[in-house]
């Protein structure tokens, strides 16, 4: 196994204090392709991906998501959404979602998953904030900046959970 990549998945953790640095370009570009390199079943990749920098735009949705404060910080928000008629389509949009949390943290940058999904008033605020269309569901908002605060890698692992060949 590649060692920087299990170190980079041990060393993510949700980042909620970001410095003042804009993310750059290239990294949003970086953070996209990452996304987009997710498996997705049948292969139908049925995510689309809003990134958000407006400081207008970003504090409305701090506003009305409860758990999405950070957001009144962060230089950049990216709102993962999906085709709803892929009958995994919540799969494919968490494995990307994954992707750009790893990637973040493999290019130096903080971020944290807030859920939209499958709560209808927070699918409807990201409707109405980013012109989201209706056959589209809002999945996701993850916060992504330059970290100021920081968290030692760890690991969750839990033996207990582990059953062998059968439960």
């Amino acid at each position: 196994m590649n060692r920087d990549a299990l170190a980079h998945i041990l060393a993510r953790r949700s980042i909620r204090k970001y410095t003042e640095q804009p993310v750059a370009p290239e990294q949003i570009r970086q953070l996209l392709e990452a996304a987009m390199a997710a498996p997705s079943g049948h292969n139908i990749q049925p995510w689309h991906f809003v990134t958000v920098t407006d400081r207008r735009s970003l504090s409305r949705l701090a506003e009305g998501h409860p758990y999405a404060k950070m957001l009144f910080q962060a230089p950049l928000c990216i709102a993962v959404c999906g085709e709803p008629e892929s009958v995994f389509w919540a799969q494919d949009c968490s494995a990307a979602t994954q992707n750009i949390l790893l990637a973040a943290t493999a290019l130096g940058l903080g971020a944290v998953w807030c859920g939209v999904h499958p709560q209808a008033e927070l699918e409807a605020l990201v409707r109405e904030v980013l012109g989201v269309p209706p056959e589209i569901v809002p999945f996701a908002l993850v916060a992504v900046g330059h970290p100021a605060q920081t968290k030692e890698p760890r690991t969750q692992y839990q033996e207990a959970r582990v059953h062998s060949e059968r439960w």
